[in-house]
């Protein structure tokens, strides 16, 4: 019996990949950096039983209305708005996503991100490297503290829940939003349910942690920044299309808002042109939340677990449908 022909969009590390050849029939992208052209994408997918892909391949109705051997997608992520799931669904295409495994190393990064853009620690560090260190004073890079102040979730999920979790650490007062109370979290954590306002009110660092639905985008925008405090600080560990990235970069600059750290954008890559790269008071990162090594082997290994197991008719083990 023939090997179900995988097509993986991305090249992965082979020892990860290699135990899975005996079972599938693997076509992997032979780049790392580069993500796989659009029409090639097409015409890889057109005789593919099953394929692994990134966050930035788009599987829609065009795709998958001419690839009528493919049966699973397993897309390297827990978010995935990449994806058409009526689309998917209409062709009786199943979708798996990579949860879990890799919260704890995006709320490591997100917290992180939270202390860089308010210690200032790209600014210091670039202040040294270009030369600039010649005196020292009071107020030299003198940035924001973490440790009691507030901060507010919007989203939480497991990954905001584990923000929350690191934010103990730090004795900071908790609120957040989310569609749902979170009971488990109000009571090991200390969160407080507040509604939308009084977060964005309230809170020294508010934390986007959503996931992008027709509901979230753009929720953060002239009017959510204008209800902010002047000194607060705004991280974005979730979707960049949360945002209006022009009403954050007019909340900046009008110093309706102290200060953004954002490991995520509306259209990525973004180039060094970008307005926001141009704010001292802005920590860019380049969406590397899940980006520790032991964790993206986990996620690759997930996928290429889903797709072993869905070809075995076994349940793959996180199914979004």
């Amino acid at each position: 019996m023939a090997k179900p022909k995988v097509f993986i969009t991305r090249k992965l590390p082979e020892e990860v990949v290699s135990p899975f050849r005996n079972q599938l029939d693997i076509d992997m992208w032979p780049e790392e950096e580069k993500a796989v052209p659009r029409q090639t994408m097409l015409e890889k997918c057109k005789d593919m039983d099953g394929v692994v892909t990134m966050l930035s391949d788009k599987i829609d109705e065009q795709l998958l209305g001419q690839a009528p051997s493919l049966k699973i997608v397993c897309n390297l992520a827990v978010g995935y708005d990449n994806i058409d799931l009526d689309a998917a669904q209409k062709h009786g295409v199943t979708v798996t996503n990579t949860p879990d495994v890799l919260t704890d190393t995006t709320a490591d990064l997100t917290f992180g991100l939270l202390m860089a853009t308010a210690r200032r620690l790209v600014e210091a560090n670039q202040y040294i490297k270009d030369g600039k260190w010649n005196h020292w004073s009071p107020l030299l890079l003198a940035g924001k503290d973490i440790h009691h102040k507030t901060i507010g979730i919007v989203g939480m999920g497991r990954i905001g829940e584990a923000v929350a979790k690191r934010a103990t650490g730090f004795e900071m007062e908790i609120l957040y939003h989310n569609r749902s109370r979170k009971q488990d979290a109000e009571r090991n954590l200390g969160a407080t349910y507040v509604e939308m306002d009084e977060l964005l009110e309230r809170s020294d660092f508010v934390v986007c942690m959503t996931p992008l639905t027709d509901e979230t985008r753009e929720m953060f925008d002239e009017q959510a920044f204008r209800k902010m405090k002047k000194d607060a600080m705004f991280i974005n560990g979730s979707r960049g299309q949360t945002v209006n990235e022009g009403d954050l970069y007019d909340a900046l600059v009008k110093g309706e808002i102290a200060a953004a750290g954002l490991d995520v954008f509306e259209k990525e890559p973004i180039g060094k042109d970008h307005p926001l790269l141009k704010l001292d008071q802005v920590v860019c990162l380049p969406h590397i939340g899940s980006a520790s090594v032991e964790t993206r082997h986990e996620m690759m290994k997930l996928c290429l677990d889903n797709l072993d197991l869905y070809f075995q008719e076994k349940q793959p083990k996180t199914v979004v449908i």
